[in-house]
Order: structure tokens, then sequence, then C-alpha cells
């Protein structure tokens, strides 16, 4: 019968072991449920947009007025931008990839996390290797070894050894820093595609806002050419007798007025233009961005509507969120597991003598087997606290999530309202725009007969103004809200070809042949 409990409990310890370590303490992270709503806003979307027919006093083509159809489940590709067929566009951003500092950042980051998570599972799967060397040549005295009248001499001892160590992972508590870690790992790779996204929707936004200024720099101007020929004109009248001073000082307040608006304008073009500058990740003063158009840049006719459960598998932030909440469970099982025993085992492997040339000599060999366990027992309530702590991190993640989920449900309603309310107040605009125009031609056509007084051509002057500059500026709205809508939809991060980790390989080599800032 001992013969029998002899032989078999190794095994039995061995498969107790097992069993043990093939479990890990801790919640077990499963994906969100995608939310059960149908529809991102209230009321049912329309299936297109209002058409507009777009003119425009600058005398660029009629764009921006077609209808627009929201198609619900499109894919969007990867490279979501080029949707604008605008090819001075795709190459500022395929260089703001190369060089915008950024997305540089985020690469770099991500590559940082790899590198933490290859280090700790190298540290967590494989035992420690370690060689040591020492030589020691010292006097002792013979006091030292109870023979005080021995005297002193002289002692050399040289050792070379391998020494392993190896943990237990028995409770799972490396493999949840382990998956915390791959967590982090996802996690960034999130924040790297919506710092694309980030620079790509920015991008795109300056472009339209830079077009959108140019078409407002030169109504204003074509509506401050039409004023000084009025000015000419009434100047004329005044010198003839057939108007008033009054009229000419008002006709040179209303010419003032306009070019007053200009350098704000051009103000606002100097710093978009900067703006694209700096994204594109170059200097301002270097130059060289192409100048963009409205009319250049094409209005997409149809509009992706995701569903409502896909979206949560396409926004990177929300992604990025899942992430933070999985590593945050993670924590939970590290805490749970450093409330249970550790187990470290330790071997080692050398040879001592007092002669560098008795090393490995026989009977120089000496080695060692040890195994150590360590138990809490009490720690003033710290790694209690540290595990609650960590349950309070891991709901805190997962409120996180749900805010992070709702407000990209948020972000996509609003936009959708904002595309179809766009194209309204774009007809709307556009039917103002034409009835100023016709009501300006008309009231200088009166006030040349002498049938309206200079008060009503003035009115119809500001009106005009006003009529065109709201146009450009709501035709300008329906491309930057187009491409808002394709960044609320994720981007298409999915659809585009796996270059991140070649990129970042790229990035490691291209800085590993930089030397350090400050090396000497």
């Amino acid at each position: 019968m001992k013969k029998l409990f002899v032989s078999w409990t190794p095994a039995a310890a061995v498969i107790a072991a097992g069993l043990v370590a093939g479990c890990a303490v801790g919640p077990d992270f499963r994906t969100p449920a995608a939310p059960t709503v149908k529809g991102y806003t209230e009321g049912a979307l329309p299936a297109a947009t209002a058409a507009a027919t777009v003119g425009s006093t600058a005398g660029s083509t009629t764009d921006g007025g077609a209808a627009q159809r929201f198609v619900a489940g499109l894919d969007i590709p990867g490279q979501w931008w080029t949707v604008f067929r605008s090819e001075p566009l795709d190459r500022l951003i395929r260089q703001a990839f190369a060089d915008n500092p950024s997305l540089a950042a985020a690469q770099a980051t991500l590559r940082q996390a790899q590198e933490t998570l290859k280090a700790q599972t190298g540290a967590e799967y494989f035992p420690a290797v370690d060689a040591g060397f020492s030589a020691v040549r010292q006097q002792v005295n013979g006091a030292s070894f109870g023979q005080p009248g021995a005297g002193s001499f002289l002692l050399s001892l040289i050792n070379a050894s391998v020494n392993v160590s190896y943990s237990l992972d028995f409770f799972g508590g490396g493999r949840r820093e382990l998956e915390g870690l791959k967590a982090q790992v996802e996690y960034q790779r999130f924040q790297l595609e919506g710092a694309y996204l980030t620079l790509t929707a920015n991008i795109v936004t300056a472009a339209v806002q830079e077009a959108s200024l140019r078409e407002q720099i030169r109504a204003t101007q074509a509506i401050a050419s039409f004023q000084r020929q009025q000015l000419d004109l009434v100047e004329r009248r005044f010198l003839l007798g057939g108007a008033a001073r009054a009229d000419v000082l008002a006709q040179q307040t209303q010419l003032a007025q306009t070019q007053a608006g200009l350098p704000s304008l051009e103000k606002q073009l100097a710093v978009t233009r900067h703006l694209l500058s700096a994204l594109a990740g170059r200097f301002p003063g270097e130059g060289g961005l192409p100048q963009f158009e409205l009319s250049e840049i094409k209005l997409p006719l149809e509009l992706p509507v995701s569903l409502p459960s896909s979206l949560v598998r396409q926004r990177p932030d929300i992604r990025a969120s899942e992430e933070l909440f999985h590593a945050a469970g993670a924590q939970v099982g590290v805490a749970t597991a450093n409330l249970y025993p550790k187990v470290t085992l330790t071997a080692g492997l050398g040879s001592t003598a007092t002669k560098i040339q008795d090393l490995f000599a026989p009977g120089s060999s000496v080695w060692n087997l040890g195994m150590g366990l360590t138990q809490p027992i009490f720690h003033g309530g710290e790694l209690t606290a540290r595990r609650r702590a960590a349950i309070a991190a891991y709901d805190q993640a997962s409120a996180l999530y749900r805010a992070a989920v709702l407000q990209a449900f948020q972000n996509v309603a609003d936009v959708l309202r904002a595309l179809e309310r766009d194209a309204d107040a774009l007809r709307a605009q556009a039917q103002v725009e034409e009835a100023a125009a016709e009501s300006l031609d008309l009231a200088r056509r009166q006030y040349e007969l002498g049938a309206v007084g200079y008060l009503s051509l003035l009115d119809a002057e500001r009106q005009r103004q006003q009529a065109s500059i709201g146009l450009v500026q709501a035709r300008a709205a329906r491309y930057a809200d187009t491409a808002a809508l394709f960044q609320a939809m994720g981007g298409g991060w999915w659809n585009r070809p796996p270059a991140t980790d070649k990129e970042s390989a790229a990035t490691t080599a291209k800085t590993a042949e930089k030397p350090l800032t400050g090396a000497k």
C-alpha cells in the first residue's frame, strides 16, 4: 500500500497542477453585444436628399447641388476620401501619411505596446536562464574560522555557473497579465486607426474650408467690383446734378463695408492653408501645397449608412474602448491571483575553484535545486483593496464603453440629419441667391430710370452679397458633412490593405538609422 502511494503521488500532483494551471481567476471577457436598435434617428431617413440648381457669382461650374442617396449597408472603401474624386486631395493625404508626426507617434506607441507584450510573453512562458562568473581574491584572518593563532592568508575564489528560475502560474495571474497586454496592443492598434481616420477627415474638411473661402473671396470681390461700377455711375450723376451727395456717400460706405470683409476671409484662408501644411507634416513656409476649389471636388452621390449592429465593429473609438474594457477585466484577474500562493522553481549548475585553471575540473562542480512558495498572509488589507480597486476600474471601463457607443450613435444621427437639412438649406439658399440677383438687376435698372430711390438699390446690393456668401457656405456644408459621415461610419479601415505592420517596420528601420536625440 505504501509502495502504491509513493508511485502515484507524484503523478497525481502533476495532474492536479495541470488542472489548476489550466484555469485563471478573474472574469472571462466576452465581446459586448451590439445595440438592438434598428435605426439611428427617431424618424425614418428619406431615400435621398433634396436637389438644387446651383449657380456661382464667381463663374465656376454648377456643382454640389445634386441629390444624395442614403444607401443602407453600403460598404465604405478603405481610402474613403477618394470618393470626392480629387487627385490633389488624394496626393496630399498620402503625403500626410508619410510625414504627419501625430501619426508617426501613434505608430511608435503601437510598436512599443507590441514589444512590451513580447517581453512579457517570454518572461511568462519560458524560464529565465542566466550565466554568471565571479572572481574574488581576499585576505582572510584565521579568527574568522575560529583559529585566532593561524594568522592571515590570501584566498582566491572563482565561480562560473548557470542559474535557471521559473514561476509556476497556478492561478493564471501571469496569463491574465498577458491578456491585458494583448488588449493594450489592440487598443493602440485601434488608436492608430483612429489617428488615420482623424487625419484624413481633418484634411478633407480643411480642403473644403479652403475651397469655400476662395469662393467667398471671389464672390465678395465680384460684389465689390459691381459696387465700384455703381459708385462711378452715382458720382457721374452727382456731377450732372442727377444724384445727391448723400447717395455718393452711401455707395462709398457700401463699397468700403464689402471690402472690409475681405481681410477677414483672406486671414481665414491663410490659417486654413497653414493647417493643411501642418497636417501634411510640412512647415507653412515651405509652400508647394495644392490649391482647392469646390468645383474640383466632386460631391459623392451615394451615402453609406451602415447597419447599427455593424457600427460598433467599425468605429475605431468604440473598438479601442472595448479593448480598454478587456484590459480592465484582465487586471481584476491579476489582482485576484495576487491573493493566492506563488511557487518558484530554481536550479543552478556551476564550478567553483581557487584557480582559474581548475574550473570545471573533477570535483569542482556545484549544483542546486530549489522551490520557493510565497503565500500572502497579512499586508494590511493592501491586496484586497487593490482587487476592489481593479473591480471598480472594470466597472468604470464598462460604463465608458457604453458611453462611447452612445456617443457614436449620436454622432451618426447628427450627421445624417445634418446632410438632410444641408440639402434643404442649399436649395433654399440657391432660390434666395437667384431672387436676390434678379432683384438687384431690377433695382439697378429702375434706379437708372429714376423709378426707385438709391436706398432701394443699396438694399438690393446688400441682399445679393449676403445671398452669394450664403450660397457658397451652404455648398461647402454639404461637402464637409459628407466627409463627417464617412468618418462617423468608421472610415472603411477594415477594407484597407493590411499595410500597417509593414509601415511600422519601415518606420522602425528609418528611426534606427537616425541617432537618438541628445546622443553623443
